[in-house]
């Protein structure tokens, strides 16, 4: 009886991991958003090797577009943006880099999303 509870509750562990998770997506080429056109736009660069350092909180932000790009499937996004390590978050104001978050030597991102939203929060302030 132990060893079955035991199997039962590792099946649930495994299965409470598995679903909260972030989960990449590949899209072609020409569905990837295109952040020259947005105001304010946050994009976290990963892979889905290393999507259990995923960046739970990106669609939080506020005052901004969020979106994620799997650079295992979309190589010419690393090569374009230089992302040597993920994740990588990059803050853009028009298509144009303002702020980089990298992730440690462990592959997680120390950076905060209250440290990501005071980014945001200076690239609007700095309009008026």
């Amino acid at each position: 009886m132990k060893t079955l509870l035991t199997v039962l509750y590792t099946f649930l562990c495994l299965v409470i991991a598995l679903f909260s998770t972030a989960v990449y997506v590949s899209l072609p080429e020409s569905e990837l958003p295109d952040v020259s056109n947005i105001s304010v736009c946050v994009t976290e660069f990963n892979a889905g090797f290393n999507k259990s350092n995923s960046v739970e909180w990106i669609d939080k932000l506020s005052d901004c577009k969020g979106s994620r790009i799997d650079i295992a499937t979309n190589p010419a996004k690393q090569k374009e943006h230089k992302i040597v390590v993920v994740p990588t978050i990059i803050v853009f104001n028009n298509g144009e880099e303002v702020k980089r978050f990298q992730a440690n030597i462990m592959m997680q991102l120390e950076a905060t999303q209250e440290e990501v939203q005071e980014t945001i929060d200076e690239i609007i302030m700095s309009a008026f």
